[in-house]
């Protein structure tokens, strides 16, 4: 990156949550230079005041785009606009980082990654916990625990105010467990690094306030090819209970690894993003037992010094995506992950709304 001697100019698209995170970590990192912010309400105001007032403003991304000719876009609209906004950027011949998922629909998804192969252009997916140094443990340590792996996940979320009213928004598109889901199987994914080979999703309507026909709460069950199995849990709405909603396991023969948040995991935590990736400490359990049938060891707490809070997990992402664009890395894999935990959570969809298992072929 020494040898960068222009910045990378970015155009910011959607400055709620997660666009203004990831447009801070632009404004702070000096590979990056924002050309512009585009929202279509009055976000994009609050966030330019935020970093000095010093960026230009747009209500939308074709008269943006015209005016600026960014070398890259991030993208953090609603999910239902990632597949168009995408392609439109990789047309122009911009890079890409955009939020989970990539697109409202699995065959989106695929023609965003084709368009970026098309335009030889790197695309990054906001999969935040690839950048958590303690969720990579976590991962890291369910390898040495045998197979088949029992992964258990979860996180609901109690809101209310504005909050809710995204959560509202969201689910005009799509359910929680596809939302929020696509990150933790894509977590599965790579514990097992084996093919899911059927699932199992349930869900309830909780409230009037979403489309008739869709739910805002769901659990699901992965069954993968090596005999692992995984579920995950997600609920949004001012009802959701906050009793044991983190929950992040995983066993297998020879132990379990868990995430054990106590303070992240505490009553009136859920609806906080930084809560959402808070590890605080990993404990191990060994299964080994004495000739007496009693525990050979006690359970190993670690406690990693790096724990970064919700915007140096986006400072981290976008640094990846600087990287990305300068090295030329291959995203090829990047891209495939993205996709594949996209197909598994619309698989889980299906089952929810037609109560049937979904078996993959």
């Amino acid at each position: 990156m020494s040898n960068q001697v222009k910045p990378i100019r970015v155009l910011v698209l959607g400055c709620g949550n997660m666009g203004a995170s990831h447009a801070m970590a632009y404004h702070t990192n000096p590979g990056f230079e924002i050309v512009g912010l585009i929202s279509r309400g009055k976000s994009k105001e609050v966030l330019n005041a935020r970093m000095g007032n010093k960026y230009a403003l747009f209500n939308d991304m074709d008269e943006a785009m015209e005016v600026t000719k960014p070398d890259a876009v991030c993208i953090s609209t609603y999910p239902d606009t990632h597949e168009k906004y995408a392609i439109q950027a990789f047309e122009a011949g911009c890079h890409v980082f955009i939020e989970k998922p990539v697109a409202d629909s699995v065959e989106g998804a695929e023609r965003v990654v084709a368009a970026g192969k098309k335009a030889n252009k790197k695309l990054v997916v906001g999969y935040i916990l690839r950048h958590h140094p303690s969720w990579e443990k976590f991962i890291e340590l369910s390898g040495e625990l045998g197979k088949p792996l029992v992964m258990r996940m979860n996180l609901n979320q109690q809101s209310d105010g504005a909050m809710w009213t995204l959560h509202r928004n969201l689910m005009n598109a799509l359910s929680p467990i596809v939302d929020c889901g696509v990150h933790y199987i894509d977590v599965m994914c790579q514990m097992t690094r084996s093919k899911p080979v059927q699932v199992y999703a349930i869900g309830a309507r909780l409230t009037e306030e979403i489309p008739a026909g869709n739910y805002n709460y769901g659990q699901l069950q992965i069954r993968f090819e090596d005999g692992s199995v995984g579920w995950y849990e997600a609920g949004w709405g001012p009802m959701m209970s906050e009793t044991a909603f983190f929950v992040k396991d995983v066993v297998g023969p020879k132990g379990s690894v868990s995430i054990v948040a106590k303070e992240a995991g505490a009553a009136g935590k859920s609806s906080s993003i930084e809560a959402h990736t808070k590890t605080e400490s990993i404990r191990f359990h060994h299964a080994d037992l004495t000739k007496d049938e009693l525990f050979a060891k006690e359970d190993t707490w670690i406690n990693l010094e790096d724990e970064p809070d919700h915007q140096e997990l986006c400072n981290r992402e976008q640094a990846y995506f600087l990287k990305a664009i300068l090295e030329d890395l291959d995203l090829t894999a990047h891209g495939e992950d993205a996709v594949n935990s996209l197909r598994i959570a619309f698989a889980c969809d299906e089952s929810v709304r037609t109560g049937k298992v979904v078996t993959f072929a």
